[in-house]
């Protein structure tokens, strides 16, 4: 198999421990790198990955007032309450489970090539499949990398997207001239983090170290692949061994379309809590005879707690409230409004939506699920070109030499009405294929195996049946013939 996966290969330059002699290539490196890491595509990612985690706006929130002078001040003595409703956490994990929560599967006819196919599709490789479609969710695209680790076994890794940047040969985005990874280390037993910066390219990887965003050459031409023969032997693949897994063509995140709705909700629900929280905000105060020089001194001492009143001509000072009552149903038309906002901005369903009643019809069912259906067919188109990509890289490794009719299936996970589905299948019964109507049956998970399984209980029943009546070889009246 070996002399298969050579020929694949490209073989590999010598590894260089010195200065590269390309300084022009060196110093692309280094514009790319600064126009990229604080570029507005990279912090929408960051913005993603937080706002999935939890970290959002609304944590920044300050209760503010007005000075004498106009100017802005922060009021610390109120309540100023930081709650997060994280709908876009929900919209991601709903997006991910409704297209990959299922495993991938595989139809071709040749089976000795689908067993292969399994050794490396695992459910280890359904996991990350897992994470690499959140990845692309959160910050607009996820990045796997084939590779064989030190003990020469295959592997597939998943790189952040933080930490990639893409240089294509095209605006088209189809092919990669090279990938540069910038990431930070902590050095072993000291607290010092070194930024490396690593240049994946046709020719093999070159590693360096960055300080102050000039790159200092480590190692250079280091092979993707290396055969431990009777003399030791480096190779590079014939591809550039990075896969993107893109949301859309644009790569757009999806929190910079749910972005400004998701801190919308959590400004409400703060602003509600604070107004329940606090009697003094809900209340209008009359004051009588105020002791006091302007009204900026009146807001401290309100914000102190304790107001101080003087008896003016005979008249006795007072502070008198006019009670304010806070709507709830204005808040809750509002967190209605935007929730509905951000499932429509973010191609999203609702759970509970009026239509998914008692006992919902399929086409119900097929109109709460359109928006969601919309990005999916997206995903997959941009996920199948991708996993076309990994594949070839898989079957290099597996040796595979000719071309293999191979598709790929995403089963989504789909609501459906399984008693309207079984009686579709039950009238189809005659026009379709045995087989067919298995695969669409709801309880049925791997068609195949339900076909082996009908086919012994048939083959068992006949048996039982013979047996019940043995063949005596007797004739019409129990006379030997």
């Amino acid at each position: 198999m070996w002399n298969w996966i050579k020929s694949l290969f490209t073989k590999g330059k010598n590894k260089v421990e010195k200065t590269m002699e390309n300084k022009n290539e060196k110093n692309h490196i280094e514009n790319l790198l600064k126009a990229w890491e604080n570029s507005t595509p990279r912090k929408t990612m960051f913005e993603g990955e937080k706002y999935y985690r939890g970290e959002q706006a609304i944590l920044n929130k300050k209760r503010t007032t007005f000075d004498a002078e106009g100017g802005e001040r922060e009021l610390r003595n109120l309540i100023n309450s930081k709650i997060i409703d994280n709908q876009y956490s929900k919209l991601v994990d709903q997006k991910v489970n409704y297209l990959v929560g299922k495993p991938i599967t595989f139809k071709c006819d040749n089976e000795e090539y689908l067993k292969k196919l399994k050794t490396v599709f695992d459910k280890s490789f359904h996991r990350k499949f897992k994470y690499i479609t959140e990845n692309a969710l959160n910050t607009g695209i996820g990045w796997l990398y084939p590779y064989y680790d030190e003990n020469g076994e295959f592997k597939i890794r998943r790189f952040d997207s933080t930490e990639i940047l893409p240089v294509y040969k095209s605006k088209d985005k189809e092919e990669l001239e090279m990938v540069i990874r910038l990431y930070k280390e902590l050095v072993l037993g000291t607290s010092q983090v070194l930024e490396k910066v690593e240049v994946y390219k046709r020719d093999g990887v070159d590693r360096y170290i960055r300080k102050q965003s000039i790159l200092t050459t480590e190692i250079l031409n280091i092979p993707y692949v290396t055969y431990a023969g009777e003399e030791e032997q480096g190779y590079n693949w014939e591809k550039l061994p990075f896969i993107p897994f893109r949301y859309n063509q644009q790569e757009i995140p999806l929190i910079a379309r749910v972005k400004s709705i998701q801190d919308a909700i959590n400004e409400i629900l703060s602003t509600f809590h604070d107004n329940m929280a606090e009697d003094s905000r809900k209340t209008l105060l009359v004051l009588v005879n105020y002791d006091g020089s302007s009204l900026e001194e009146f807001v401290n001492m309100k914000e102190m707690g304790v107001i101080k009143v003087s008896t003016v001509d005979g008249t006795q000072g007072d502070v008198k409230a006019l009670q304010l009552k806070v709507d709830t149903n204005n808040y809750k038309t509002a967190l209605e409004v935007l929730k509905r906002a951000l499932i429509e901005n973010g191609r999203g369903f609702d759970a509970k939506d009026e239509r998914m009643g008692a006992n919902p019809n399929q086409m119900n069912i097929q109109s709460m699920y359109a928006d969601i259906d919309l990005d999916a067919n997206n995903m997959e188109t941009e996920f199948q070109a991708a996993l076309e990509q990994l594949i070839w890289f898989v079957n290099v490794h597996l040796g595979m030499g000719e071309d293999v009719d191979l598709q790929v299936i995403f089963d989504r996970d789909v609501l459906v009405n399984e008693t309207q589905t079984i009686e579709n299948i039950q009238k189809s019964i005659g026009i379709l294929s045995s087989e067919t109507l298995i695969s669409q049956h709801p309880y049925i998970d791997d068609p195949k195996k339900e076909i082996e399984r009908v086919k012994k209980e048939k083959e068992e029943r006949i048996d039982q049946y013979n047996n019940a009546f043995p063949n005596t070889g007797s004739g019409m009246n129990g006379q030997e013939e």
